[in-house]
């Protein structure tokens, strides 16, 4: 199986300080719907592991949640591509849950859901919190320029990280275009 697992907020979307709330907030990177669909069309399973404390805060429902996932599942189905198991931590920071990045609770459940193994998987997230996840369960870090990448990049990133310009570069990299 040939496995990706992505973060969502400045991955695949846009990010936003103030959370993304609605489905009219969430808003698609250039490139990134389309990456998704290139990988999925050529056989790759394509999973999200997204941290959403803005459950946890009250700015948004479970519900809500799960229509800005259909909003993306929609698009990348209009270009023929599928995307696979979405996973999301609800809990707030300090609420001591296994699953929130930069604890890699949810990569472990998408390797148990899968029955893959996650060593030498790509990650790709554009904060530190995603490269210490994948870290911890022996995943490629990949870290994105877009989101908070250049920030992250700016404070030094772990041995062996692989950097890329935005989701899209990251397809073309495994499609080897």
């Amino acid at each position: 199986m040939k496995l990706l697992i992505l973060d969502r907020d400045g991955v695949i979307n846009y990010d936003s300080d103030d959370y993304i709330k609605s489905p009219e907030e969430w808003i698609p990177l250039p490139g990134a719907v389309e990456a998704i669909a290139r990988l999925s069309q050529a056989g790759w399973t394509v999973a999200v592991a997204t941290n959403q404390s803005g459950i946890a805060r009250g700015y948004y429902d479970v519900a809500t949640l799960d229509a800005m996932h259909a909003k993306l599942r929609g698009l990348v189905g209009m270009l023929g591509g599928e995307l696979g198991l979405i996973v999301y931590c609800p809990h707030g920071p300090n609420e001591g849950c296994a699953c929130r990045k930069p604890k890699p609770g949810m990569l472990e459940q998408i390797a148990a859901y899968y029955g893959a193994a996650l060593k030498g998987v790509w990650f790709v997230g554009d904060s530190s919190g995603d490269l210490t996840a994948a870290r911890a369960v022996d995943c490629q870090p990949v870290l994105v320029k877009t989101g908070k990448g250049e920030r992250t990049l700016a404070k030094g990133l772990p041995a062996g990280t692989l950097i890329f310009d935005d989701l899209a570069a990251v397809a073309d990299q495994l499609l080897h275009l």
